[in-house]
């Protein structure tokens, strides 16, 4: 915040009420002559006091349907020559000179349809109000140019902020930035749907479509004005007649179309000029309506392009899309953080689903214990509460792996310390290479394989499922999680602990 501050108008301070509205005769319209000029002269004088001779536009804005101002907008917004590259000139972060930059005060004070901030971080800004206000900040105390300022016939006021000073709307939402997972998410967005449009928003109200493919996304991106904000949408073009079919009763929409030349148009209208844009459509090979209301259309994610050095200083706030959110969620979590979750569902091929602080993670079956079960629903239940650890963090997928394993003591270095031990226990599976047979007296104890080869030869054809077999465990690979034992071996070995009924 800047420490000095003045607000410099052309009305007396002593015209004003009780209330401190202003009750004098002077218009609250710019009057296009000498009036104006003196306030332009006073914007000169604080930047040359300060020493700038640039400025910076933010938050640039476009008057659109929802025109306030006490004077009609004018074609161009009065940026008209003002940038060689046209409107998308006028962007978010673009640096003028102080000449254009008073340029820009002069058609705010005429309300020619676009406003903006000016400014030079840390040392000087300029901010257009109601009415004819004049908002200029310093980081020193311009007493020469206050002396001129009141000479040329103008009140500054000693303020201590411009009540113009920007202040997000959600001071804890963060934007995404349109960095290398951006595109890498987009591109994997591109591939999973059949038709992607990107729009590309420069200032409040003005923006550019376009169509995307496989093989043009880099080259679109080459082309966007810098701090744009970015807007990823499912195809929204289809039939025209079904477009226009889809217009509510009243309402403000965006109505977006494409020429038979592949030429995106859009436009923001009300009810009240439905049937005059509906008529530009005709010859349109498609179009598509989006709703302007929060919440009722939204884009699959949004970001803002950093500068070139990476940092995002734009200043956009929207409203954030599910999965914006998830985005906001996963940045964070990092790789070995323990998360709390409830399970919200099983999958019947067998993925276990979890809701950690809104954002649903997976625990893939080998995650989901140490120890042998025959279903997911054997370890975990809907509604249930688990602690598990996080595997991975994809911010492109946007998936989160968990382990539940992993947040539990790993059984298998006490099974290997019980090599060479002699056990009874019952046969589990009969496959055509051997058997496998329980070593722990619990349901979902570990198993371990008796080859044929260590079967006795009296007693391979009889075994049968549930049979207690007595078996030494001859290795623990820890490792690949095996486990061998063997009949033969164990029938000259006293049994140890363990044991579950009788040998074979």
């Amino acid at each position: 915040m800047l420490p000095y501050v003045y607000r410099v108008t052309k009305y007396d301070p002593a015209d004003r009420d009780q209330h401190g509205h202003y009750a004098g005769a002077e218009p609250a319209t710019s009057d296009h002559g000498p009036v104006e000029a003196t306030y332009l002269h006073a914007v000169a004088a604080f930047a040359e006091d300060t020493g700038i001779d640039q400025l910076a536009i933010r938050e640039p804005q476009i008057g659109g349907f929802a025109h306030f101002g006490l004077e009609p907008p004018v074609d161009g917004y009065g940026l008209a020559d003002l940038f060689p590259a046209g409107p998308a000139g006028f962007h978010d972060g673009a640096l003028v000179p102080i000449a254009v930059g008073l340029e820009l005060v002069r058609s705010m004070l005429r309300d020619n349809g676009a406003w903006c901030r000016l400014e030079a971080e840390g040392a000087f800004a300029v901010h257009v109000g109601w009415d004819q206000y004049l908002y200029i900040g310093s980081n020193l105390p311009c007493e020469t140019a206050l002396a001129r300022t009141r000479a040329l016939g103008l009140f500054p006021e000693r303020l201590d902020a411009s009540p113009y000073d920007f202040a997000p709307d959600d001071p804890g939402h963060v934007q995404r930035p349109a960095d290398a997972d951006f595109w890498a998410r987009l591109h994997w967005t591109v591939n999973a749907y059949p038709a992607v449009f990107l729009e590309e928003v420069f200032a409040v109200n003005a923006s550019r479509w376009h169509r995307l493919t496989r093989g043009n996304i880099e080259t679109v991106r080459s082309q966007l004005a810098p701090r744009a904000q970015l807007a990823i949408w499912p195809d929204l073009l289809t039939d025209v007649d079904m477009a226009v079919a889809a217009l509510p009763d009243e309402g403000l929409v965006e109505i977006v179309w494409e020429d038979e030349d592949g030429q995106i148009t859009s436009t923001v209208v009300d009810e009240t000029q439905f049937e005059a844009v509906t008529s530009q459509l005709l010859g349109a090979r498609a179009a598509g309506v989006v709703s302007m209301y929060a919440g009722e259309d939204l884009p699959l994610f949004t970001a803002v392009l950093p500068d070139g050095d990476g940092v995002l200083r734009a200043r956009w706030q929207t409203e954030p899309t599910p999965s914006d959110r998830d985005w906001a969620f996963l940045k964070t979590l990092r790789r070995g953080q323990v998360v709390t979750g409830t399970v919200t569902a099983i999958a019947g091929f067998g993925v276990t689903f979890v809701d950690i602080g809104g954002f649903t993670a997976m625990i893939n079956i080998p995650e989901l214990s140490w120890r042998p079960f025959g279903h997911p629903s054997d370890v975990v239940s809907v509604g249930q509460q688990v602690t598990a650890e996080v595997l991975d963090v994809d911010m492109v997928g946007e998936r989160v792996p968990l382990s539940l394993r992993a947040v539990q003591e790993d059984p298998w270095p006490q099974v290997a310390q019980r090599v060479g031990q002699v056990i009874i226990g019952p046969v589990t599976r009969i496959v055509p290479f051997g058997v496998f047979v329980r070593i722990e007296d619990r349901e979902d104890g570990f198993q371990g394989l008796v080859h044929t080869s260590e079967l006795d030869e009296s007693s391979g054809d009889a075994i049968e499922i549930g049979d207690a077999l007595t078996v030494k465990i001859m290795e623990v690979d820890i490792t690949r999680r095996r486990i061998s034992l063997s009949h033969t071996k164990a029938r000259t070995t006293r049994p140890e602990g363990g044991s579950e009924g009788g040998s074979a």
